[in-house]
């Protein structure tokens, strides 16, 4: 049956809800006063009204019949001029303000909305599906769109010059940079996300990474050491998987999916949703970006909103770290207003800004296709706002430049933060799920710890950092107080995991050592008999081990210095 014939609101096919209006030249959702009318029944409507429809010829005998019957004469009889007239001229009442579940991302400079399925499978595969760019990564991120446990995906903002208006930005004959990135790490349980800031401007070494090419050919771009993180993106043929490596050699995170925007998905998305608000701390203007705000709150959109996002100058001390401060709160207020009520109950804003967020995004092809990306923002959308968090990445001035441009990961502090991640720590007050803290074996790291005078361990590498062990014993002896630690160098095979074997009358050992080195509860391996003399306890280092003195899991809660904005709150750029 066609929708013409269905009686109820939910059985309406939605591709027939959507018309062209004459008047703007875009398709509209037509929200008929009755909800369970078709258009065409619609246009009976007023006819039944009166109560009665006449009919026959206008010179032979007439007869009145009922208003059902004629509405049936209507549907099967095609669509006339004058009922088209009718239902052009008819005023059209507002919908009924009701939920809806609306579905989020954010995304590099900007922030990514697919909308969700009331507005129809048919528009989401004929028009949307469409939009999409992709890229074959190769055996970067993840096939599937969904994985069990925390979810990272990579948000690159390009500053290639694409499109009309875009000639006074980014460098001229540019294949695009990674400008703006953003790792976003969505928790196992969904309840909150870490968004952290990449600065372009950091000092790293990009790896070696595998492109796949036009004719179907894979080609190695060798790695660079000790280079702006910005040309892990399109220098020398580099594509977005090879800036998700690089991310990888950083964090210890290899990001599942990518999403990459650039200049003109600021301009449209803004656009498209009627502006963002933002506020300023003092006036801004600024002769390059030709930016100009007022002090205390402004709607920006467009041209304005990029060079918003784009200046360096208006802000701090100008440093691209500044910037990142802005973009983060402007994010923040872009995802608040998506998840307004006054988007989120606009049948055509939200047509417009799906639209516009397809039309703007190049994606793996894990994530390649409008239903794909539906079922990703339906998994994210499970996240409060005001449980996304933005952070920047840890990092120092380099300490190698007389005079600092660029930065270098924090040693210490920028370790802490990665385990952290990669531990799935909260930034947030929410409440964790804790299958571990009731297995068997999180009950492992609890009770009586020994002194570190009494703990005895052999440790061996079975990691990618040559001279691991070396370097752990050092640190156990010196920063801990485990003197009676040996290295016994290299494992006889590589691990993923770092392991501590040891007997049943070694657990308080176990447990002081587990504390100092930040192991989770499934490192801990109990033997069966117990250990005698002077029987050392047996630490293998794996490749989640990132350096002495750095915590496996990562500390329990961040560091209070570690800067950072909620999504759900407003705060003004200074």
């Amino acid at each position: 049956m066609d929708a013409q014939s269905r009686g109820r609101a939910d059985d309406i096919d939605p591709a027939d809800q959507w018309v062209l209006n004459p008047h703007t030249g875009n398709y509209e959702l037509r929200l008929d006063q009755s909800a369970g009318e078709s258009p065409v029944a619609a246009r009976t409507a007023t006819a039944e009204d009166s109560g009665r429809q006449r009919t026959g010829s206008p010179d032979g005998p007439r007869r009145e019949v009922p208003g059902q019957r004629s509405r049936r004469a209507a549907q099967s009889g095609g669509r006339g001029v004058e009922a088209t007239a009718t239902a052009g001229r008819r005023k059209r009442k507002s919908p009924k303000a009701r939920p809806k579940k609306a579905l989020m991302w954010t995304g590099g400079v900007t922030a990514f909305l697919v909308v969700s399925a009331s507005l129809g499978a048919y528009l989401l595969y004929e028009r949307f599906n469409g939009n999409i760019d992709t890229v074959d990564i190769g055996d970067a991120g993840n096939k599937d769109v969904l994985s069990d446990g925390p979810m990272n995906i990579l948000i690159i903002g390009t500053d290639k010059r694409t499109g009309k208006g875009n000639e006074g930005y980014g460098d001229k004959g540019s294949e695009g940079h990674a400008d703006t990135n953003i790792l976003f790490h969505i928790s196992e349980d969904r309840t909150n996300a870490t968004a952290m800031s990449i600065p372009r401007d950091l000092m790293t070494d990009i790896p070696d990474c595998e492109t796949k090419q036009p004719d179907g050919s894979e080609k190695v771009i060798p790695g660079t050491p000790n280079v702006r993180f910005n040309i892990s993106l399109g220098q020398e043929g580099r594509d977005p998987g090879c800036t998700m490596r690089t991310v990888e050699a950083i964090t210890g995170i290899m990001p599942d999916h990518f999403m990459m925007v650039d200049f003109n998905a600021v301009k449209e998305l803004t656009t498209a949703i009627d502006g963002v608000k933002v506020c300023m701390a003092k006036p801004v203007d600024d002769p390059k970006s030709h930016l100009k705000l007022p002090k205390g709150e402004s709607t920006v959109a467009g041209e304005e909103a990029l060079a918003l996002l784009r200046t360096r100058h208006s802000f701090g001390n100008e440093s691209d770290l500044d910037r990142i401060k802005v973009q983060q709160q402007f994010l923040g207020s872009m995802i608040r207003k998506m998840k307004s009520n006054d988007t989120l109950t606009n049948p055509t804003k939200l047509f417009k800004l799906a639209d516009a967020a397809t039309n703007a995004l190049t994606v793996d092809q894990g994530i390649g296709s409008a239903k794909k990306l539906m079922t990703l923002a339906q998994e994210i959308g499970k996240v409060d706002t005001k449980n996304i968090t933005f952070v920047t990445m840890p990092v120092i001035d380099n300490p190698a430049e007389p005079t600092p441009i660029t930065v270098v990961v924090a040693p210490q502090k920028g370790e802490q933060f990665f385990a952290m991640m990669r531990s799935d720590t909260s930034l947030t007050e929410v409440k964790q799920k804790e299958k571990a803290a009731k297995s068997n074996q999180a009950a492992l790291l609890k009770g009586p710890k020994a002194a570190p005078a009494d703990v005895r361990v052999d440790v061996l590498n079975g990691g990618e950092i040559p001279g691991a062990a070396g370097a752990t014993v050092t640190w156990l002896q010196n920063e801990q107080g485990v003197l009676k630690s040996t290295n016994k160098a290299n494992a006889p095979e590589k691990i993923t995991k770092t392991t501590l074997a040891y007997a049943p009358n070694q657990a308080d050992q176990a447990r002081a050592l587990a504390e100092m080195m930040g192991l989770p509860a499934t490192a801990m391996k109990p033997g069966t008999a117990d250990a005698e003399g002077l029987q050392a306890m047996v630490l293998t280092l794996g490749a989640d081990f990132k350096g002495a003195g750095v915590p496996i899991t990562g500390p329990a809660k961040a560091p209070e210095d570690i800067q950072r904005a909620s999504a759900d709150k407003a705060v003004c750029a200074q």
